[in-house]
């Protein structure tokens, strides 16, 4: 695969850009031998695998990008955000530029509200996207919830057995619940429905006062990565994530 199509497929711009990037010698290439610059847009390289830099900051090639974000408060799951700044804001521009054209760059796996945090993923696979989005796979979503009233067994089993919300006479079940605090309510869902949480809180009598969602399906949120950092998932995570989705 030519140099110049190896930058502009990972969203380093246009094929000219990339093309101009190479010529002026701002991209180097690590080989057996070390690192090199490297001025030739059609110099032919085996993508997988390959290590670069582009202006002085070290990429891997990634044919498809699977992301992890800790989304702090205060964003918007959006491209056109109304109020609050994009989540996409938070990541380096060539993973929103990823692939050219109208669908261009990562695109979050659902959304979270401006002020929920948490485990968001993201992705360039349509495939990946659509497996844990569509409300037939069941991949289960854990969210730690912060009530207003003291938690009790009745509003637990309720939620359990099903609540009724405003848009939709069948009643929507928590896959798991539990009271972890006073305060503090452990929740799995396994569908997506708007504000789902919040309204499912709300018609047991209580309220959503904060709310972080710790996983998605098999894989958790890393330890250590604060609101606003990301990383790339692994091999085996998306294969699991993936796997799971597929039953």
């Amino acid at each position: 695969m030519q140099l110049q199509d190896i930058l502009f497929s990972q969203g380093f711009g246009t094929r000219r850009i990339c093309c101009g990037l190479i010529q002026q010698g701002l991209v180097k290439v690590e080989d057996g031998s070390g690192v090199r610059v490297c001025s030739e847009p059609a110099e032919t390289f085996v993508p997988e695998g390959l290590m670069f830099h582009v202006q002085g900051e070290r990429w891997a090639y990634h044919e498809r990008a699977y992301l992890m974000v800790h989304k702090p408060a205060g964003f918007e799951c959006s491209q056109k955000p109304s109020t609050y700044p994009s989540v996409y804001t938070l990541l380096p521009g060539p993973l929103r530029a990823r692939g050219g054209g109208a669908a261009a760059g990562v695109q979050a796996v659902g959304r979270l509200d401006q002020d929920t945090t948490g485990l968001l993923l993201m992705s360039d696979d349509g495939k990946f996207i659509h497996r844990l989005t569509s409300p037939r796979h069941h991949v289960p979503k854990v969210y730690e919830v912060r009530v207003k009233h003291p938690l009790d067994e009745k509003q637990v089993n309720r939620l359990l057995a099903g609540v009724v919300l405003d848009d939709d006479p069948k009643p929507v079940r928590a896959q798991a619940c539990s009271a972890e605090g006073e305060f503090h309510l452990r929740l799995t869902l396994t569908e997506g429905k708007y504000h789902q949480v919040k309204r499912m809180v709300a018609a047991v009598g209580n309220r959503v006062e904060a709310l972080h969602r710790s996983s998605v399906g098999v894989l958790s949120l890393t330890e250590g990565l604060v609101p606003g950092q990301w990383r790339w998932l692994t091999r085996q995570e998306v294969a699991s994530l993936t796997e799971k989705a597929s039953v």
